[in-house]
């Protein structure tokens, strides 16, 4: 299989599955790092390249032309924000983002 094709089933089952329900995630460093981690491994892999080689990430994007997940992430995530902006205030989503409890929790 060449490049090209295995490029295209990382851009449309790996990163899709990366990407899955991340509208509503508050990414931490920790979250970022392993995402970044698991797109970086399927890319080495792609070129067949180890970490041994002491490639840079950013080096191997360009080999590829993919970019950073933690930036499709945010921008898709604004999208999404957007998006619920203009949706009807009977909406759940809408809802759910104004959503502000009462009163206060329990302790512990």
């Amino acid at each position: 299989m060449n490049k090209e094709t295995k490029l295209r089933i990382h851009n449309i089952t790996a990163k899709a599955a990366l990407k899955f329900g991340s509208e509503a995630w508050v990414m931490k460093k920790r979250e970022e790092q392993g995402l970044e981690a698991a797109q970086m491994k399927f890319l080495r892999h792609l070129l067949g390249i180890t970490k041994l080689d002491k490639e840079k990430n950013q080096c191997i994007r360009e080999k590829t032309g993919a970019q950073n997940i933690i930036e499709e992430i945010k921008r898709y995530q604004k999208k999404w924000l957007q998006h619920v902006q203009t949706m009807d205030t009977n909406r759940i989503p809408k809802q759910a983002l104004r959503y502000r409890p009462k009163g206060r929790r329990n302790i512990g």
